[in-house]
């Protein structure tokens, strides 16, 4: 037969061990809905960041080819007909970038390829333009995601 100081001691155990597993769960409990609050948060935080870089920089490049189709408009000479099948082209890769459709699988090659297009018409223009905004992310772009 076990003795009631020694029964007395395992009961005090098992309470004890029993509070500590409890807290713990409450804790984690507690956790895991503060964590998805504030995921949740941060994660449309750097979504609408990152979807105002994306339509700053394909605002620059329609405006781009607005002015090209202006000038070709104006004058039908002023380019030859190769830079104007590929300002077309363009305008064509502007026009079908999923801007609505963020979940699209494709949106990094797709602006990748306007990207590519772009450089070739400036190239075949003999200008240098060149989209400025801040479309990579920098270290305090980091800060502000992390803060």
């Amino acid at each position: 037969m076990e003795e009631p100081t020694a029964r007395l001691l395992t009961d005090f155990l098992d309470s004890t061990v029993l509070l500590e597993q409890t807290q713990y769960e409450e804790g984690f409990k507690d956790g895991y809905r503060d964590g998805v609050a504030s995921g949740k948060e941060e994660g449309r935080e750097v979504g609408l960041k990152h979807g105002f870089q994306v339509g700053e920089e394909l605002g620059f490049y329609r405006g781009c080819i607005e002015v090209w189709k202006s000038a070709i408009m104006i004058d039908p000479n002023s380019f030859s007909s190769r830079v104007q099948k590929r300002i077309d082209q363009l305008s064509e890769l502007a026009e079908n970038y999923p801007l609505f459709q963020p979940e699209n699988q494709n949106v990094q090659e797709m602006m990748d390829s306007i990207r590519l297009k772009f450089k070739i018409i400036s190239v075949n223009l003999g200008v240098k333009l060149v989209y400025e905004g801040r479309s990579h992310t920098s270290k305090q772009d980091l800060e502000d995601i992390v803060v």
